[in-house]
């Protein structure tokens, strides 16, 4: 179960007749010699922390330590509740959701990392938002997240998930990606179509540079857990519908690692480029 790419994973899928998640679970009980219930108890655990995650600022909205965001997922949900969303329920609730966790983060609430903390939003918004609109119970999104777990395993093994290193294409990017694949298995797709998903994310995502303003998970990573939890579901939704990605998500994610590493540096977690560098970004660093 020790497979090195994404090739391999549906070559195991294929031969043992199952989901993307079966073979990551199973990957975790031998890698971790751990008894399967309690991989499984794991899960369960990290699951609830995603939820809470994303409960608390609507309940409660916190500032952020840096000042920069803080309010917004409540004022998402209440567009929705009063009927003013633009978007579908799903969408919309999966933004909010995506929205509110990195607000826990930056209030230094409890997250979980999916991959990373500036990212921690989209998984959890996407998943969150179909169990509700789906009527799904926390077994079936805890298989899902097992396949998210695959994928984001191998973006650790054969690229990055560091902004530092990848721009936020390696973070958000990659972070959609576990979320397009694990939705794509919710809503009963093959493994083929989930990785079809994770691929077509990061194509559409490939170049999105890492440009904290402060150099703090605040402002733009917010808006952007909000754009990747959107495309993440678009992505889901094209390889459900059987649109094909042409680009096989080994190549994509070697692609997306090439050019991670050819962004100038400005534009990698360091606050000297893009947003952090316009005269309002470098304003707002006062709080500093």
């Amino acid at each position: 179960m020790n497979f090195k790419n994404g090739k391999e994973l549906l070559e195991l899928c294929e031969k043992e007749k199952c989901a993307l998640s079966d073979i990551m679970l199973l990957r975790e009980v031998m890698e971790t010699d751990r008894a399967k219930e309690e991989v499984l108890d794991q899960m369960h655990r990290t699951w609830n922390i995603m939820k809470n995650s994303a409960a608390a600022p609507i309940r409660s909205p916190k500032k952020s330590i840096g000042g920069l965001i803080g309010g917004e997922a409540k004022r998402l949900s209440e567009q929705r509740t009063a009927g003013r969303s633009i978007c579908g329920d799903t969408l919309s609730r999966a933004l909010t959701y995506a929205m509110a966790v990195i607000e826990n983060s930056s209030a230094m609430g409890l997250i979980v990392a999916a991959p990373t903390a500036g990212s921690s939003g989209i998984v959890p918004g996407v998943l969150l938002a179909l169990q509700e609109t789906r009527g799904l119970t926390d077994d079936a999104v805890i298989c899902a997240l097992f396949n998210a777990g695959a994928v984001g395993y191998l973006a650790m093994r054969n690229a990055t998930v560091s902004g530092a290193v990848g721009g936020c294409q390696a973070e958000t990017g990659v972070a959609a990606s576990m979320a397009a694949s694990a939705a794509a298995e919710l809503m009963g797709g093959t493994p083929q179509q989930c990785l079809h998903a994770a691929s077509t994310v990061l194509m559409n995502m490939l170049g999105l540079v890492c440009d904290p303003i402060g150099g703090l998970v605040e402002c733009p990573c917010q808006g952007r857990n909000a754009a990747g939890a959107a495309n993440a579901l678009t992505a889901a939704e094209l390889s459900l519908a059987g649109i094909r990605q042409p680009i096989p998500f080994d190549e994509m994610l070697d692609a997306m690692y090439e050019v991670g590493k050819r962004l100038p540096n400005e534009y990698r977690e360091t606050a000297l480029g893009g947003c952090a560098a316009t005269p309002t970004g470098c304003s707002l660093c006062s709080f500093n």
